[in-house]
């Protein structure tokens, strides 16, 4: 007997163009392997997710610059062809914010957490994300946010170079712009460059602390707040390796006991009042050791399935129970298990764990998918690699010496905050290093997606 309530389908909203998101193919898997019905409304052009054999059926994405009404009159176009209530779980921070602006038009269609609907709008958000830790005694990197680029600059020789900038609203950012959610700076000039492309970002700059990276320093929690507002399913875990190198998203992540990160997620949410989803970055300080929580994403973070209990109970299969109304099954915790990104972690992925582990992409009850995916990054390995070439190439002319178009790039050595990839782009430049860029489907130039980008584990 299935866990879950099969009669009530499941509709996963990916907004975000990100052909690699192993986390909504985690999602299909979990729902689908409990016998539930699930439709995708994402973007799978070249998409290995729409190989996997437990899509019932892929839905288009609302545009990229939709507004709440046409997301609202796709959303419920899909609800009339599906013809019957549906859990609706949004993967990425642009659908999450949406659909709870939306909940009083989607209900009765989709079954949805209640809580405010403004609560994940302000999570998501980094200048309001500051001043709740501020009121909850939650420790945050020290976050000044200018009003013009005099103050910017100002604020920034107050906190000291190198600083991490970010966009308050990073799910705003246009594509192509070449703006990242979260950058690494080490001069006046560029930290005034960047403050004055805040119109085209399309939300405040943000200035913060640099947090060194180093052993033992980046944490994540998952969670689901159930309607009562108790945290169920999920658990803490440690980032063993990340991809890029040093920071970004989780390649490597271990479920590992940790008391304060728990306490510290647990409190903020229930002074929140937060119902749904959740996950938390947070990054030690290595001089004081607390844990700073550096994101507050309010759905599923893309290794969620690392915290798969002894009784098959993960994030998304306990908000499917909780809004069917059926109880959800008191499993046990796996510490030491392993949750491994082959693609950027393929030796990883040989390793054996004693406490066991899950691959993102290869499952060997659906083989299609990982199969898929492989295909599709040797195709963006190749292209990555020709590009270099052809950006590197000496000028006939001068015989010498990098193309014109060549890539401006920042070595910054190792990330900020458990956020930015080592190798940063300079503003204004094209983003060679996207793990979009020239995939099908994906313009060149494209920013980071959610879980791919400065601010995801």
């Amino acid at each position: 007997m299935s866990l879950l309530d099969t009669r009530v389908p499941a509709v996963l909203l990916r907004i975000d163009r990100n052909p690699f998101h192993h986390g909504t193919l985690g999602a299909v898997r979990s729902l689908g392997r409990a016998g539930a019905d699930v439709h995708v409304i994402a973007e799978m052009t070249g998409s290995p997710i729409g190989k996997s054999r437990h899509v019932r059926r892929l839905h288009p994405p609302p545009a990229a610059d939709a507004s709440p009404e046409e997301i609202a009159a796709l959303l419920l176009r899909v609800a009339a062809r599906i013809e019957r209530p549906a859990v609706l779980i949004p993967m990425d921070d642009a659908g999450a914010v949406a659909v709870s602006r939306l909940r009083t038009e989607l209900t009765p269609a989709y079954l949805l957490p209640q809580q405010s609907p403004t609560l994940p709008e302000r999570v998501a958000d980094k200048a309001e994300l500051a001043q709740m830790c501020a009121a909850a005694d939650v420790a945050h990197p020290h976050t000044l946010v200018p009003e013009s680029a005099e103050q910017a600059v100002s604020a920034a020789r107050r906190l000291g170079f190198p600083l991490v900038a970010k966009w308050s609203r990073p799910w705003l950012l246009p594509t192509g712009s070449g703006l990242r959610s979260t950058s690494v700076l080490r001069s006046s000039q560029e930290v005034r460059e960047l403050y004055l492309r805040g119109e085209e970002a399309g939300s405040r700059l943000l200035l913060q602390e640099f947090l060194p990276p180093g052993a033992d320093r980046d944490w994540f929690f998952h969670g689901y707040a159930d309607r009562s507002g108790v945290m169920r399913a999920g658990g803490t875990g440690r980032k063993l390796s990340a991809w890029p190198r040093g920071a970004g998203l989780t390649a490597v992540g271990e479920w590992a006991p940790n008391a304060t990160v728990r306490e510290q997620s647990e409190r903020l949410a229930e002074r929140l009042g937060y119902r749904g989803i959740l996950d938390l970055d947070y990054r030690r300080c290595g001089t004081t050791g607390r844990y700073h929580l550096l994101d507050f994403n309010p759905r599923p973070g893309a290794q969620f399935r690392l915290f798969t209990d002894t009784a098959g109970l993960d994030v998304v299969r306990a908000q499917h129970l909780d809004l069917t109304h059926r109880p959800l099954p008191e499993g046990e915790a796996r510490p030491g298990r392993a949750f491994v990104v082959e693609n950027y972690a393929p030796l990883s992925a040989l390793r054996r764990v004693r406490a066991g582990r899950e691959l993102a992409w290869y499952a060997a009850d659906d083989a299609a998918a990982g199969r898929a995916m492989w295909a599709l990054w040797c195709t963006h390995v190749s292209r990555r690699l020709w590009g270099r070439l052809r950006r590197t190439r000496p000028r006939p002319e001068a015989g010498a010496g990098a193309s014109a178009g060549a890539v401006a790039v920042a070595d910054t050595g190792a990330g900020a905050c458990g956020e930015v990839p080592p190798r940063v782009i300079r503003q204004g430049a094209g983003l060679a290093g996207s793990p979009q860029a020239g995939l099908p489907g994906v313009p060149d130039g494209g920013g980071y997606a959610d879980d791919e980008k400065a601010g995801s584990c």
